[in-house]
């Protein structure tokens, strides 16, 4: 660290991404990334958008907007497209919180939420989940303060079902809640529909997940035309070019062929049921993941030691060191042939366990 880096940020705990090592080929199962490529569509349009790359993109991304809005059946004024999801999550922290505006949100979730408390100075409010990882709701009905919440919850999987987060949102009309709705296309329901009634409402989503574009950095917040307004004014006071020309031709391409986006969702859902079926025979304790990953234990195999097993065999999972969650192991659910050569290597690393006891 530098003498001249700001005491304010000495003590920021940065996000740590997946790894994205180069050393070898692996069958990556740890960054949630979809295992489909875009639609051939997205490579074209993204080829046209390239030719101009010495212009700047639209800053109001009217184009992009527009087909984002239609896609989810609400105003255009409604939408903010944003460079990934995180962005998003970002500026809405700094719109709506500080030292005298805390947040809540569960205390296993997605890691990124209590970075930016650090670097905002936000006081935060991190609620145990249940034994079992589930959220009970009741904790953040009328908690008197702003309230974020993955629906599904990363890295568990669980979900909340509707009418649960309509009991969160309208029990703190005063206070803005944030639906993170990175994996909502894989199983869970959407709060869109309730934007309607709750003006105190932001539902957050991303193309990283369902629609194929991780690479492409793409998301978006849908909110009252006036939270939006807000969100714009950190936007343009930060960096009104967030999204570039080619990501956001790669999105409006995509959204033309949304269907198919659908259909690999539906698949990627079904290779999941699949998988985690076979993991319980093993003797794996698997939650009911209503996302594109599953999140996984064994009762005599370490989450850090099947880590390391399955990386020296050329599959990389995602494993934490948090005490709550050490044993387990998130998996992305990848590809048919994927997910089998990933149930083989288990078996075969039990049974090396198993010989050795």
């Amino acid at each position: 660290m530098s003498r001249f880096f700001s005491p304010k940020h000495a003590a920021l705990d940065a996000y740590v991404p997946g790894e994205q090592p180069r050393d070898r080929k692996y069958i990556k199962l740890n960054t949630n990334e979809s295992p489909f490529p875009p639609h051939p569509a997205v490579a074209e349009a993204v080829a046209m958008e390239a030719g101009q790359l010495q212009l700047y993109s639209d800053p109001t991304m009217k184009a992009l907007t527009e087909a984002t809005a239609a896609t989810f059946g609400v105003a255009p004024e409604q939408v903010l497209m944003v460079n990934g999801s995180d962005e998003a999550l970002n500026f809405a922290f700094w719109a709506f919180c500080d030292e005298s505006h805390p947040i809540a949100y569960p205390a296993i979730s997605y890691g990124f939420y209590s970075v930016f408390c650090a670097l905002h100075h936000i006081p935060a409010k991190e609620i145990p989940l249940r034994e079992d990882f589930s959220i009970d709701y009741r904790d953040y009905c009328g908690i008197g303060c702003a309230v974020v919440i993955a629906n599904p919850n990363a890295p568990t999987g669980l979900a909340l079902p509707l009418s649960r987060i309509e009991e969160i949102v309208k029990s703190n009309p005063d206070h803005p809640v944030i639906i993170d709705e990175a994996y909502v296309d894989f199983g869970a329901e959407s709060a869109v529909s309730l934007l309607p009634r709750y003006p105190n409402l932001i539902v957050i989503g991303t193309f990283s997940k369902s629609r194929s574009l991780a690479g492409a950095r793409l998301g978006f917040a849908i909110a009252s035309p006036e939270i939006i307004r807000n969100l714009n004014t950190i936007k343009y006071s930060t960096n009104p070019y967030n999204v570039n020309r080619m990501t956001a031709a790669a999105g409006i391409a995509t959204l033309a062929h949304n269907d198919v986006a659908m259909a690999n969702c539906r698949t990627i859902a079904a290779t999941r049921e699949r998988v985690k079926t076979a993991l319980r025979a093993l003797g794996f304790t698997v939650t009911d993941s209503k996302a594109n990953f599953l999140f996984a234990a064994h009762a005599t195999l370490g989450g850090e030691e099947l880590y390391k097993q399955l990386r020296s065999r050329g599959i990389l999972i995602r494993h934490f060191s948090t005490p709550a969650i050490a044993n387990y192991n998130r998996i992305t659910v990848g590809t048919d042939d994927e997910m089998d050569t990933l149930i083989a290597a288990i078996r075969d690393i039990l049974a090396s366990q198993r010989k050795e006891d």
